[in-house]
């Protein structure tokens, strides 16, 4: 049964917050295909893209034509923009800057260096028990496992005979990391060292890329996979 949670303003807002979410997390999406997704009617999801379109937080694009098939106009996909993904993460990034900024001038940076080590040290942490749990998953898609329970929306990319690419959709500290990089050489170096060699990021969101890009060579891949079995 499909549910309209269109009773109040809250619950408006809480609608509109998961519509956008799933964009985030799926990329753009036909208002078929997200009604479908979230169990809700295509006029309440409509109603709610309308919404968002009139804040600027998604923009209507038009399909690729070799996607299209049969008679009609196609339809439009919703993607988030850049103001739709600041709404995610604004609430926290200028005390999260400011709390870094007086780290940095009050410890110095090997202070900021270390807090962005252990905050990502998540990554080693969660890994062997995400890859124990998972078994029949390569390392990149433990790792996008790992990732997107800490909220970044990762997924994994194959590319012939390079290896596979990691995409984090959403980075929760791409703000502070624009004017504190070290946060993401943190996390890269503890790809690295799950994997036990050398990884390349190729994108990221802190600096204006659409997705965060981690290359992990095919290589490696096999290595991984010989030392596992």
């Amino acid at each position: 049964m499909h549910q309209d949670y269109a009773d109040g303003v809250e619950g408006d807002l809480s609608t509109r917050q998961r519509v956008a979410r799933s964009i985030l997390v799926n990329g753009p999406s036909t208002a078929a295909a997200l009604a479908e997704r979230l169990d809700l009617t295509p006029a309440a999801v409509r109603r709610h893209l309308d919404q968002l379109l009139a804040d600027g937080a998604v923009e209507a694009r038009d399909p690729r034509p070799a996607g299209h098939r049969g008679r009609g106009r196609p339809a439009k996909a919703f993607a988030l923009t850049e103001r739709g993904r600041d709404g995610f993460e604004a609430q926290y990034d200028d005390l999260a800057t400011e709390a870094i900024r007086f780290l940095a001038e009050t410890a110095g940076p090997d202070a900021v260096r270390a807090f962005a080590e252990q905050r990502a040290s998540f990554i080693e942490r969660r890994f062997p028990e995400v890859a124990v749990a998972h078994p029949d998953a390569s390392p990149a898609e433990v790792l996008a496992k790992v990732f997107t329970d800490e909220g970044y929306a990762a997924s994994v990319r194959a590319l012939p005979v390079v290896g596979e690419q990691l995409c984090q959709q959403h980075c929760p500290v791409s703000h502070v990391a624009h004017e504190f990089p070290q946060l993401c050489e943190a996390e890269t170096e503890a790809i690295a060292r799950v994997l036990g060699t050398h990884v390349q990021r190729l994108a990221t969101i802190a600096h204006g890329d659409g997705v965060c890009t981690t290359c992990i060579p095919v290589l490696q891949i096999e290595k991984k996979e010989q030392v596992t079995s």
